[in-house]
């Protein structure tokens, strides 16, 4: 069997394992649905190709995922290079998105954390910092859901060893997520 072939198969067995989800994707989007309704925002993290599906995720509500509509305030807290670098030197790298939370954060609001091991320093200490400011935390795994698993008050765990494949789990997820928001909480409804 070809690379190509073996990429695909495992791709697909990915999705199918995501089946089981379904409901805990949708206590996820009610989370953000509500948030975004009542003014709240999002902050959203992750590194690497992670941060690149935060960019995704946060630029879906702020622009558009589907529809036009209103835009909605969610931050990707790996965007500013500035703020990563200094916070990075004087405080260290695991501190880059904790000190964002406490900054952009506010009671009600969303963080919304991406990890493909689950155990990202950085990662875990954004939950951290987000619990104490008293905001929803989402966590999107992967593998057994490392050092982050039983962290946040709604965890999506992509049970694959693979990490590209948990990417393209988390990539999923994120935009039935979206979608399920859009849909239910951010569209007109109509009579």
């Amino acid at each position: 069997m070809s690379i190509f072939e073996n990429a695909a198969r495992d791709a697909l067995a990915t999705i199918q394992s995501l089946f089981p989800l379904q409901p805990t994707l949708e206590r996820a989007a009610g989370i953000v649905g509500k948030c975004l309704t009542d003014g709240g925002k999002l902050l959203v993290c992750g590194n690497g190709g992670s941060a690149a599906d935060s960019a995704d995720f946060s630029t879906e509500f702020t622009c558009r995922f589907v529809t036009d509509r209103q835009p909605y305030p969610a931050i990707n807290l790996a965007a500013c290079g500035s703020v990563l670098t200094a916070t990075g030197n004087d405080y260290g790298f695991d501190e880059v998105f904790a000190r964002q939370v406490r900054a952009f954060g506010r009671k009600g609001d969303v963080l919304v954390a991406l990890t493909t091991s689950g155990n990202s320093k950085n990662i875990l200490s954004a939950i951290a910092a987000a619990q104490i400011a008293g905001l929803h935390t989402i966590a999107l795994l992967g593998r057994d859901g490392g050092r982050a698993r039983g962290l946040a008050e709604v965890e999506i765990i992509v049970p694959t060893p693979v990490t590209a494949r948990i990417q393209e789990g988390h990539k999923f997820l994120l935009h039935v997520l979206c979608e399920i928001v859009e849909a239910n909480w951010l569209l007109p409804k109509r009579v």
